[in-house]
């Protein structure tokens, strides 16, 4: 969650309150729409670029 929490804030500059009045599902949502806009405006040079979801171990609950 602190994983998500953090580039949401850092790419939306959303205060901590309002990340985390954001319900698991759509704040995983937010994480895929902005990886997917950096994907689109950073090149690549061949090499798929990572999302921060990707990066994300599995929660171990």
């Amino acid at each position: 969650m602190f994983k998500e929490m953090a580039f949401i804030s850092y790419y939306f500059h959303w205060p901590e309150h309002e990340v985390l009045g954001l319900d698991h599902a759509t704040r995983r949502r937010w994480c895929r729409e902005i990886s997917s806009i950096n994907a689109s405006i950073t090149p690549s040079e061949g090499r798929k670029e990572k999302s921060i979801l990707d990066m994300s171990p599995s929660p171990q609950w």
